[in-house]
Order: structure tokens, then C-alpha cells, then sequence
């Protein structure tokens, strides 16, 4: 495994958490040692992530993913911001005005599920949304980051699915019930390193319900850019490693729809964010 070919996940298999990177075949296990505390995040913050890709090259895969629970590659972010109406054409199809500076909202944590694991609709709502998304991990942290430098501390990229209760968003101007119910948002499979990737506006991003694509659009066309969100997000509180940042859907979300189109249980929906990968989850309906 090269430099350029860093895929991390993070795991559950027999009760027990674990990292390791992610391949064709399966999962080559990274053991926790010295500054990584066991962890992903613990060795984005330790500065590990290119001595583990040295670690797993040539090694198989240890556990095929058949016996592994995928993660969100970073289950326990201390801060998830997500940024809204962050592409034009969702702004129009919003209605909503044009702003100076990036509409942040937060997640919680333990709204989030893994790729392959089940999103899950929430009790008294009936309007489940999807939002398919690029999401950004800080790799290395810091305050009032200018955006010309803001590269340097993303860590990689992943796919994310902003599930939304929209009947729950609308109950006022303010978003945070709408998402955060327990498994309504989706990340992963990995987070990808940027060497990987290359210029993220060249990405393309699709989501599929069922099969069917409902979202298409590309990184380019976003209002303000991954530099510009690091820079105002930093300028107001301080951003540490394993962050996340939920950079924004583009036109077609169910709600603005006609007739409206929602996920429902048995559904099955795909995010791909181009060479990041494909996040897929099946979905089902809170007891």
C-alpha cells in the first residue's frame, strides 16, 4: 500500500472495537500502540496514518468484511458541523436567500450509523429525507485557520448521508431536531487521504434510492468551498483532530419533490462521492 492509497475504517467484530486498513479483500488490522491510543482519530491526532499504511502494505486481510461491523470511521468526533444549502441549485429549490457566510448546524454523535448498517426512520415522522454529502476529517487542529492553509489540516474525505426528520427540522427555523434522531445520519465505508483523491472539486456526488439516482452533482459546485468552511468554522471555535465536517447536498432532495419522495423502511440508499467510495445503507423503521 502506497502513500497515495490510504483507506482507514474503523470496526466492530466479536464485541470489540478496532482500525485497520481497508482493502479489496478485507480489513488488515492496525494494533494500537504508542501515540494512537488504539484508534483511528487517536492516530490522525498522533500523526500515524502514513506509518500505518507502511504497517499494513503486503499484509492480506486479516478479517473479510463478512465478519466485521463497518463503523463511521470516526465514531466519536467531539464536534460534527454540518453545512446547509451549500450548493446553488438546493438554495433555489429551498427558496431560500443568499447568504454571506456558511449556514452551520451540528450533529451529535450517536445520531450516526456505518456503512451497511441500517439508517433508521424515527418514530412520529413521516417525511425521512436523504441528503447525500462529502464529509471532511481534520487531521491536524487549530484556530482562526486561514483558508489558504486550511488544506494542510484535512486528515481525508468520506461519504455521509444527512438523514433528515423533515417534519421535525420545520417545527421552527432552528434544524438540530431534525438531525439528530438515533441512526438517521450515515458515514463511511473510510476516510480516504487526500493524496488519493486529488483536487476534491473534481469529485463527482450521486445519491441513489433504490436504484435510482435522485442526486447528481460535483464538488465544484459548492457556494463556499472546504477552505472557506475551515476558515469560518475555526474562526469561532477551535477544530480538533477527528472533526467532521458534512460539507453540503445538492439539488434533489425528496422534500422539494413532486410528489415528494421520502425513505421508507426496506428501502436501500447509496451515497458516492467518486474515487471516496459508495456509503450503503438499508433502512428501517424505529420500534
Amino acid at each position: 500500500m502506497k502513500d497515495s492509497e490510504m483507506r482507514f475504517a474503523t470496526f466492530a467484530r466479536a464485541g470489540r472495537l478496532g482500525w485497520g486498513a481497508l482493502t479489496e479483500d478485507g480489513i488488515v488490522p492496525v494494533p494500537g500502540r504508542g501515540r494512537s491510543r488504539g484508534t483511528l482519530k487517536g492516530a490522525i491526532a498522533g500523526g500515524l496514518l502514513t506509518e500505518a499504511a507502511e504497517y499494513a502494505a503486503g499484509r492480506p486481510a486479516e478479517f473479510a468484511l463478512s465478519d466485521v461491523t463497518l463503523l463511521p470511521p470516526i465514531p466519536d468526533p467531539a464536534k460534527i458541523f454540518c453545512i446547509g444549502v451549500n450548493y446553488a441549485a438546493h438554495r433555489e429549490e429551498t427558496g431560500r436567500k443568499e447568504v454571506g457566510h456558511p449556514t452551520v448546524f451540528t450533529r451529535f454523535a450517536d445520531s450516526q450509523v456505518g456503512h451497511g448498517q441500517a439508517m433508521v426512520v424515527p418514530r412520529s415522522c413521516e417525511r425521512f429525507d436523504y441528503e447525500g454529502e462529502l464529509a471532511v476529517v481534520i487531521g491536524r487542529g487549530g484556530r482562526h485557520i486561514g483558508a489558504k492553509d486550511a488544506m494542510a489540516h484535512v486528515a481525508g474525505y468520506s461519504c455521509y448521508n444527512d438523514g433528515s426528520a423533515r417534519d421535525w427540522q420545520r417545527h421552527t427555523s432552528q434544524f438540530t431536531p431534525g438531525k439528530n434522531h438515533p441512526g438517521s445520519g450515515a458515514f463511511g465505508p473510510a476516510l480516504v487521504t487526500p493524496d488519493e483523491i486529488g483536487d476534491y472539486r473534481e469529485l463527482p456526488i450521486e445519491t441513489r434510492l433504490n436504484g435510482d439516482v435522485v442526486q447528481r452533482g460535483s464538488l465544484d459546485q459548492l457556494l463556499f468551498s472546504i477552505e472557506e468552511v475551515i476558515e469560518y468554522i475555526s474562526g469561532f471555535t477551535p477544530l480538533q483532530p477527528g472533526d467532521v465536517i458534512v460539507t453540503g447536498t445538492p439539488s434533489g432532495v425528496g422534500e422539494r419533490r413532486d410528489p415528494p419522495l421520502y425513505m421508507k423502511a426496506g428501502d436501500v440508499v447509496e451515497v458516492q462521492a467518486g474515487a471516496v467510495g459508495t456509503l450503503v445503507n438499508p433502512v428501517v423503521q424505529a420500534d
